[in-house]
């Protein structure tokens, strides 16, 4: 499992790394699914997905079908995704406008979007687009996803800066959707979210994690509904 070699403040354990974050949410994503990669770690996801299942990846700026992407300085600059990343050819990509694109999202016909966030909070708020001090954000087509994809994943380091909490009760931050969030996989937990009932689950910690460590780190209430197990 990829570690991160740094640990924080009172970390109990490494954390993991951002390529460990990226395996864990491409382990559950379903074969034969359409699934929407934003920036950062979420498009990480790409290089992992298990054998024998196959998904088509969609970008909103107007690509469905891709799997793999390029190694940095490799690929074909005419071709990039939404984030600026160079996925690799391959038979049977599609290639369309972006008002094509943002009709398949608004259509319902993306079974799943692996997002970032700012803050999420316990009730699957999601703010992932602008830090009121700096003043300046980009909305991207985040708000589109979040609040029409069948299922959205939040790919993300735990905490801010500073040990900063980024689960929460409530957002602080302007808002991208209400109430979307499904699940959210961070470097130590695992952490699904009631979003009928208000209630985050805590499902998997990273190695060495219990769950008064990862409760320590989060603004919210978590509870447990079952086991909880490392996360492999």
């Amino acid at each position: 499992m990829n570690l991160s070699s740094e640990i924080m403040g009172n970390d109990p354990a490494p954390r993991l790394g951002r390529a460990a974050i990226a395996k864990r949410v491409a382990r559950d994503l379903v074969d034969g699914s359409t699934v929407n990669l934003g920036i950062g770690i979420p498009a990480l996801c790409a290089d992992f997905l298990p054998d024998g299942i196959e998904v088509l990846y969609h970008a909103e700026n107007g690509i469905l079908g891709f799997k793999e992407l390029s190694a940095p300085g490799e690929g074909n600059p005419n071709l990039m995704d939404a984030g600026g990343k160079f996925p690799k050819l391959v038979p049977g990509m599609a290639f369309f406008d972006s008002v094509e694109s943002f009709s398949l999202i608004r259509g319902g016909h993306i079974d799943v979007t692996v997002l970032g966030a700012l803050q999420v909070s316990r009730t699957g708020d999601l703010s992932n687009w602008m830090i009121p001090k700096r003043g300046i954000g980009s909305i991207g087509g985040a708000m589109d996803l979040a609040a029409n994809a069948k299922k959205v994943v939040i790919a993300m380091e735990h905490t801010a800066r500073g040990g900063i909490a980024k689960i929460v009760e409530a957002c602080s931050f302007p808002l991208t959707a209400p109430n979307c969030v499904d699940q959210v996989v961070t470097d130590i937990a695992v952490i699904d979210i009631d979003r009928a009932n208000g209630r985050m689950i805590l499902r998997e910690t990273a190695p060495g994690w219990t769950l008064d460590d990862v409760q320590a780190s989060t603004g919210a209430k978590l509870e447990i509904d079952g086991d909880i197990v490392d996360i492999a």
